[in-house]
């Protein structure tokens, strides 16, 4: 896929090493089946016109479905065909991570966390989640915690202006990074769709559309540095965070009013 996966184990037993394995394989196959890269995948061939739908691998329209669903929620900002290219990695990725973590979870392990490009998927806890900093190389923007959690990132400090508005074909004019944390049972790979058509949206109208989204907060770093959330967002941090964010915290919050593993920008 391009990009690195890690797996952290708070509780192994038995069945864990075989789990990882497993978890391997099926992160080569999800590659294998949905690379935009890999001329010879799945998505490519049906891209190509090679390779009709119905011979595909049958997840392939499990997948295209979801991205369709995606974006019937998120007002047509997210798209299975940026650009024009067959490319659904904007659901396949947060999908894999979360492909991941239910081998972990089959296995037995009720204390683990799964980080793929960007995107953290954590059971139990507490986790302290890092996100890191869009103008600052090695620093963070914030530290999240929490139990249960689902973090996505997406930004153009690491791949430059990759995000494309739908409607326009133009890249996006989001913030520098916009990070959502899913709520237990929203899932990392709607997280992570969602977070890739709200940068789409741009700051304004990403901010009003996930304060208004059950299920989901978010933190937007601009491209001045400062830092606009939803309301909830603040029960996501942990008691002792950087000394930055706690003051950045009482002064910039927006919402609707409705009641050190690390995240980077690879969405």
């Amino acid at each position: 896929m391009g990009t690195v996966f890690s797996l952290t184990v708070r509780d192994p037993g038995p069945d864990t090493a075989a789990a990882l394995e497993a978890v391997v394989a099926r992160l080569h196959r999800i590659d294998a089946v949905f690379s935009p890269y890999r001329p010879g995948s799945d998505i490519s061939r049906l891209d190509r016109g090679e390779l009709p739908l119905d011979a595909c691998d049958p997840e392939v329209g499990t997948v295209l479905a979801a991205c369709r669903e995606v974006a019937a929620e998120t007002d047509g900002y997210f798209t299975e065909r940026p650009g024009g290219r067959l490319d659904p990695s904007g659901w396949v990725k947060g999908w894999a991570v979360e492909e991941a973590a239910r081998t972990l979870a089959d296995a037995g392990c009720r204390q683990y966390c799964v980080s793929g490009g960007g995107d953290v998927q954590t059971a139990g806890g507490p986790w302290r989640i890092g996100v890191a900093h869009p103008h600052l190389p090695g620093r963070l923007a914030a530290v999240l915690g929490g139990h249960d959690l689902a973090v996505a990132t997406s930004g153009t400090a690491e791949r430059g202006a990759h995000i494309l508005d739908p409607h326009t074909g133009r890249p996006a004019d989001g913030p520098a990074s916009l990070t959502l944390v899913g709520e237990p049972g929203t899932g990392i790979a709607r997280t992570d769709a969602w977070a890739t058509a709200a940068f789409a949206m741009g700051t304004a109208r990403a901010l009003a559309w996930v304060a208004r989204t059950p299920g989901v907060e978010a933190l937007a770093v601009l491209p001045d540095g400062t830092k606009r959330w939803t309301d909830g967002l603040p029960r996501h941090l942990p008691p002792a965070g950087p000394a930055d964010w706690q003051r950045a915290v009482t002064s910039q919050p927006v919402g609707a009013g409705r009641s050190p593993v690390r995240t980077g920008q690879g969405s």
